[in-house]
């Protein structure tokens, strides 16, 4: 089973390119859990056709016994597996709370036992890399680190904090940064300014997404662009993306 940390900033496109990439997964024969650890608990939404999932810590807020594996795990597009961590009420609490509450709780569960995924993706806030966030590379839950990022000034910022977070733990056998994926915004030399980070970072670009109206047109609709549309030019860079992260990292 691999398990694969999906960082970035926020706003810079994670969430899409995460469902995308589980959509793609999911094309090439994979079982594949998403797990979404952001407070906004919308990370799988547009696996499940524009219905959110309901968090973990709501789940647990409006329950009175304890939780099964169904009660937490939506089942989306091509069988991927959902679930969201959610967070707490917006201004009590930490906003990572949600994601260690939520790794306690599988494990307890053994979720990934009893649902057996081939592929696990967390996707995980990177702005602030810290507590609940860090969880999935400081505890161990992630094997592989891919960061997305654009050539925005801030974007790039986010990536190199996420960058210097792994490597605070590379001495005790955690999670690697294996590549970046360029999630373009059309900024003046993008990708140049990018493949200097990579270099940096001596990891490589294993994944290059154009701007372009057809994703926002399939996630208006509550789809992935391999669910809306699986032969798209779109589609097929989703799905090299997919098969570059199978094989380990090599850019495509």
């Amino acid at each position: 089973m691999r398990k694969i940390a999906i960082y970035g900033k926020g706003g810079i496109g994670k969430s899409t390119t995460c469902s995308n990439l589980s959509a793609a997964l999911a094309h090439l024969g994979k079982r594949v859990m998403q797990i979404g650890c952001d407070p906004k608990a919308d990370s799988t939404i547009n696996l499940l056709g524009g219905k959110p999932a309901l968090p973990v810590l709501s789940a647990m807020r409006d329950q009175d016994r304890d939780l099964a594996l169904e009660d937490i795990v939506s089942v989306g597009y091509r069988g991927v597996l959902c679930l969201e961590t959610g967070g707490p009420t917006p201004g009590i609490g930490c906003a990572g709370r949600g994601i260690i509450a939520t790794f306690n709780l599988l494990e307890d569960l053994d979720a990934f036992g009893a649902l057996a995924p081939d592929v696990v993706l967390y996707d995980v806030l990177g702005d602030v890399v810290c507590g609940g966030f860090a969880a999935p590379i400081r505890e161990g839950y992630a094997q592989d680190v891919y960061i997305v990022t654009s050539g925005e000034k801030m974007s790039l910022y986010a990536a190199e904090n996420i960058l210097q977070a792994v490597a605070n733990f590379e001495d005790r056998g955690y999670a690697r940064v294996r590549g970046l994926i360029l999630n373009r915004r059309e900024v003046a030399r993008e990708r140049e300014k990018v493949e200097a980070l990579a270099a940096r970072a001596g990891v490589p670009i294993v994944g290059d997404i154009p701007r372009t109206q057809a994703i926002q047109d399939w996630e208006e609709q509550g789809k992935t662009v391999l669910e809306g549309d699986p032969s798209s030019p779109i589609s097929r860079i989703y799905l090299n993306l997919a098969e570059a992260i199978l094989k380990g990292g090599e850019a495509q």
